[in-house]
């Protein structure tokens, strides 16, 4: 059997983010794979800016990555009520590329945010924003990281129970996926 490959985006520029930090544990639990980490740090996306110039070399990387991989994951916090703009203009880019890196492609998403609910709304956002690219989301079971800052150990593992027990599940689902191919 051939080694996994696996991409994780994260929707916060922030280093020391949750969602990196949530993504991590991910990595840590999907198991033996070759691990990227997608740059969002592209261009604003500006139609006129394509025409004149094409597609931004870092856009087509990141697309490049999606398709060559065979899973990935995904986790936005949560900024008022939407995922960030990062992450929606990284989408936006991709759609620009040629072919559609996303069909079909196993994608697992989650959220970690400051409030309550975890960044709930923003995963259902960005599970409705990836929805025309027709990649292969897994069901569940879903995970919204609430009160995200407090919810990690030093050691980086997730504190509560539930919260590690989701996303060794969610992990696991996403494996069995990418190994179907």
């Amino acid at each position: 059997m051939k080694a996994l490959t696996l991409l994780t985006i994260s929707g916060s520029l922030r280093r020391e983010s949750t969602n990196r930090k949530l993504l991590s544990e991910a990595v840590r639990l999907f198991g033996s794979a070759k691990v990227h980490e997608a740059d969002l740090m592209l261009p604003l996306y500006d139609g006129d800016a394509e025409s004149v110039a094409g597609i931004p070399d870092a856009a087509q990387l990141l697309a490049d990555q999606i398709a060559k991989v065979d899973a990935v994951v995904i986790s936005t916090p949560e900024y008022n009520k939407a995922p960030s703009g990062v992450l929606k203009n990284a989408l936006d880019w991709v759609s620009r590329t040629k072919g559609n890196p996303w069909a079909d492609k196993p994608v697992a998403v989650m959220s970690a945010a400051a409030g309550r609910a975890g960044g709930e709304q923003a995963q259902a956002a960005l599970r409705h924003w990836l929805s025309p690219f027709r990649p292969l989301v897994i069901a569940g079971p879903q995970l919204h990281v609430a009160a995200s800052g407090s919810q990690f150990q030093e050691n980086g593992q997730l504190a509560n129970e539930r919260y590690a027990a989701s996303l060794e599940a969610l992990m696991r689902n996403l494996r069995t996926a990418a190994e179907r191919g």
